[in-house]
């Protein structure tokens, strides 16, 4: 008899959950989430070093302001996302929004100015 795979899923949280109630595991888990939420922002800074890595002799070749903005973007949405991992948990509809927003608006700004020193010759 096979069990169709969302039952299957839905069975094996609520036994991994029941485990841990059962058990009082609850500040071992608190601590795993914190230990996986700084390998997170970790691996985010490892990318982002990763892409400039391998742009950096095109990027230098920017303007100043080019690569202030587009180095500031970054930094600003590093500190964002760190800020909304380790200060503001749970958090409230309106620091949501402004979490959302910072992070559209360094993605605007660095999508911008990418495609601002990018003009192929037009």
């Amino acid at each position: 008899m096979t069990v169709n795979p969302t039952i299957r899923g839905f069975a094996i949280i609520i036994l991994i959950a029941g485990v841990v109630t059962a058990l009082g595991l609850e500040d071992i888990l608190g601590s795993l989430f914190l230990v996986i939420r700084i390998a997170f922002i970790v691996a985010i800074a490892f990318f982002l070093f990763t892409l400039w890595r391998s742009r950096r002799e095109e990027i230098s070749m920017w303007s100043g302001r080019s690569r202030i903005v587009f180095y500031g973007a970054a930094v600003l949405a590093l500190v964002n996302l760190a800020l909304a991992f380790f200060l503001s948990y749970p958090a409230t509809g309106l620091e949501a929004v402004v979490f959302f927003a910072v992070l559209v608006a360094c993605g605007f700004a660095m999508w911008r100015i990418w495609r601002d020193e990018h003009t192929y010759g037009y």
